[in-house]
């Protein structure tokens, strides 16, 4: 029940949010603008995706793992045979229904129950090498496949997502060090060019070996996005400027502010107290689903459950860090809040499944 008010209590602010900068050109007033429309559909289908994945036993999924996993990387490979939208590879179109179908935001969910999957079966030898080999490859596959459309923002989630569920399966501690050293290094990097300690050009023979130009470029801090994200927060001050009255953000300094600058524009509406009331929201959602990981004694629901609250964990920090110049914008949504179909029904389908968890939490 808690999490259900929750959820709710994030739909309305993505509602707010998406009303308030969406009102059609000749229009001054109302708040079911089309795409608070479309949105309020999503959600609801959302809605009915939450009860059956609830009502799911999440134990099933065990049985159906590997052919998700075929699925989801055949999906993936079959967009390089697609148009490019965007000039990148990441949607299908699907031409009666007029909607887009994006199966790299499905494939972390996929990955999560195979992982669990495997990591369960792979208990009693969890430490050896060749159990991490299988792991990492697991996640290998699909992540090379999502850096090909190319979409790192999308990709780099998976990192975190395995590092945890390694962690909580066993594998070799010395492949969770390397992979945290890793992750840290490569934090403190992104760090150390934000703050501007370490020169942007000194480190771009190395990291475009890597990265795409475009895809380097998004490690200036100094992009009109990154400093306009800042801007809005700073301008809404303690309290904001009131819903629809945020001048910034209206007035189309701030790109793409019902989708990716979704945090920003709702900070110059609604000010610090707005976000603090927001991150309260994500914080009891993330509390809820690690409890659940905690009070689970069925392997493979804690490794289900902690791959979930993960996947939410890291969509919030990551979409939090862009928004307040700490990190790079990579396009990684905050969870439930912008604008989108498959972001919405994989979120909603995912908790449904934690609340799977919970509910069936003793019966081994």
């Amino acid at each position: 029940m808690r999490m259900v008010v929750v959820i709710l209590a994030l739909m309305a602010i993505s509602l707010i949010v998406i009303a308030s900068h969406t009102l059609p050109e000749g229009i001054e007033d109302g708040f079911f603008t089309p795409l608070v429309w479309q949105q309020s559909e999503r959600m609801l289908l959302g809605a009915f995706l939450f009860l059956f994945c609830a009502g799911f036993d999440y134990n099933k999924l065990r049985e159906a793992s590997w052919i998700l996993y075929a699925l989801m990387v055949l999906s993936l490979i079959g967009l390089f045979f697609t148009d490019a939208i965007q000039s990148v590879h990441r949607w299908y179109r699907i031409p009666l229904l007029n909607i887009s179908f994006q199966p790299s935001e499905y494939a972390k969910l996929v990955v999560v129950i195979v992982l669990s999957w495997f990591l369960e079966r792979s208990q009693a030898k969890a430490h050896r090498w060749p159990t991490a080999l299988i792991a990492a490859t697991i996640v290998g596959i699909p992540f090379l496949l999502i850096l090909r459309q190319p979409d790192l923002g999308t990709a780099l989630i998976l990192f975190p997502i395995a590092l945890v569920m390694f962690y909580f399966g066993g594998i070799h501690p010395f492949v969770v060090r390397m992979m945290s050293w890793a992750g840290g290094i490569a934090l403190l990097l992104i760090a150390s060019i934000f703050l501007e300690v370490i020169p942007l050009e000194t480190v771009r023979p190395w990291v475009t070996v890597l990265l795409k130009e475009y895809q380097f470029d998004r490690l200036d801090p100094k992009t009109h996005h990154q400093k306009a994200a800042v801007t809005a927060i700073a301008v809404g001050g303690i309290i904001g400027k009131g819903w629809r009255k945020g001048e910034y953000a209206q007035g189309g300094w701030l790109p793409t502010p019902y989708t990716d600058s979704v945090f920003p524009a709702f900070g110059e509406e609604f000010g610090l107290v707005g976000l603090l009331l927001l991150l309260s929201l994500f914080y009891a959602l993330i509390y809820l689903c690690f409890h659940v990981v905690t009070i689970t004694s069925d392997p493979f629901g804690r490794l289900l459950s902690a791959g979930i609250a993960s996947y939410i964990a890291m969509h919030v920090l990551i979409n939090v860090g862009m928004m307040c110049g700490l990190l790079p914008i990579t396009g990684v949504p905050l969870i439930l809040i912008t604008y989108g179909g498959s972001s919405v029904l994989l979120t909603m389908g995912a908790l449904g499944i934690i609340q799977s968890i919970y509910c069936r939490r003793f019966m081994f």
